[in-house]
C-alpha cells in the first residue's frame, strides 16, 4: 500500500533501515559475502517494519516517496527469494543503494494523510497499483541483468549474473505479465468505481493519461513477445519505456504536486 508515517517509531525504523542498507551498498567488499547478506536481510526487515508502522497508525499517509519506498521493498523481497534459489545472484550493492535512497525519500517526503472519509476500498485500490509498480520494478531489474549478461556473453566473458540467461528472460516476462494483470485491474477499478474510490467521476488527467499509455506499451510488449517473438534489446527498450510512463503516472504527478507545487492533491 502507498502508506508512510511521520511517527517517531517509523522515523527511527526508517533511519535504522537506511543505515543497514548503506552497509552493503558502501562496504560490501569489507563485510564479505555473509556479512553483506545479513546486513541486507536486516535492512529489508527494518524497512518492512517501517512500512507496517505507517499502516497501523491512525492517519496513514501516502505520496510519491512512500510509493517508491514500497516498490523498492517489494523488489528487494523478490531479490531475497531469488537469492536463496540462486546463491550466486549478484547486484546486491545496487539494490541496497536504491533501498537506502527510497527509505530516505519516504522520511523526507512522507506524503499526505489519507482522508478520514475515504472509502475502505481505496487502500485496496492503492495496494493493487503499488503491487503492479513492484512487479514491473522487478522486471526492470531482471531486464538490466539480462542486458548486462548478453553484453558479456558477446565478449566471451563471464556474465557475473549468477542466473542462467534464459532463466533471466523467462522471469522478466513473468514479472511483466503479472504486473500487467494488476495494472489492468487497477485501471478497470479506477474507471468503473472512481466515484466510490475518489468521490468524483473518472477524468483524463496527467495520471490517467500516463497510466493508459503505460498499459498500452506493456500490452504491445506482451503481444509482440507472443506473436512475433520479441526478445533481447528491442523487448527491453519497450519494457523500459513502459516503466518510465508508469513511473510518471503516479510518482511523477504526486512529485509535481507535493514538491514542485507544494500542495496536497
Amino acid at each position: 500500500m502507498i502508506l508512510a508515517s511521520s511517527s517517531p517509531s517509523a522515523l527511527l525504523l526508517g533511519i535504522a533501515a537506511a543505515a543497514a542498507y548503506a552497509l552493503p551498498a558502501a562496504f560490501a567488499s569489507r563485510l564479505g559475502e555473509t556479512g553483506a547478506r545479513l546486513a541486507l536481510w536486516l535492512a529489508w526487515a527494518l524497512h518492512g517494519a517501517m512500512l507496517a508502522a505507517g499502516m497501523l497508525q491512525s492517519a496513514p499517509r501516502f505520496g510519491f516517496a512512500p510509493a517508491l519506498s514500497v516498490t523498492a521493498w517489494l523488489v528487494l523481497t523478490v531479490y531475497a527469494i531469488e537469492r536463496e534459489l540462486f546463491p550466486k545472484l549478484r547486484t546486491r550493492w545496487v539494490l541496497a543503494a536504491l533501498g537506502a535512497l527510497a527509505v530516505v525519500l519516504a522520511l523526507v517526503f512522507p506524503g499526505q494523510p489519507l482522508h478520514v472519509s475515504a472509502t475502505a476500498w481505496l487502500p485496496l485500490h492503492l495496494a493493487l497499483g503499488i503491487s503492479a509498480y513492484g512487479l514491473f520494478g522487478a522486471a526492470v531489474v531482471h531486464a538490466a541483468l539480462m542486458t548486462r549478461a548478453e553484453k558479456r556473453l558477446r565478449l566471451a566473458e563471464d556474465t557475473h549474473s549468477g542466473m542462467p540467461l534464459l532463466t533471466l528472460e523467462r522471469l522478466t516476462f513473468r514479472f511483466v505479465t503479472a504486473g500487467f494483470v494488476l495494472l489492468t485491474a487497477t485501471l478497470v477499478a479506477g474507471v468503473l468505481f472512481s466515484e466510490v474510490l475518489y468521490g468524483r467521476a473518472w477524468r483524463w488527467d496527467h495520471k490517467a493519461v500516463f497510466s493508459v499509455l503505460s498499459w498500452l506499451t506493456f500490452a504491445a510488449l506482451l503481444l509482440g513477445r507472443r506473436r512475433f517473438g520479441w526478445r533481447g534489446r528491442s523487448a527491453v527498450r519497450v519494457l523500459y519505456a513502459g516503466a518510465v510512463l508508469l513511473l510518471l503516472a503516479y510518482v511523477g504527478s504526486r512529485f509535481a504536486l507535493e514538491v514542485v507545487l507544494g500542495r496536497a492533491p
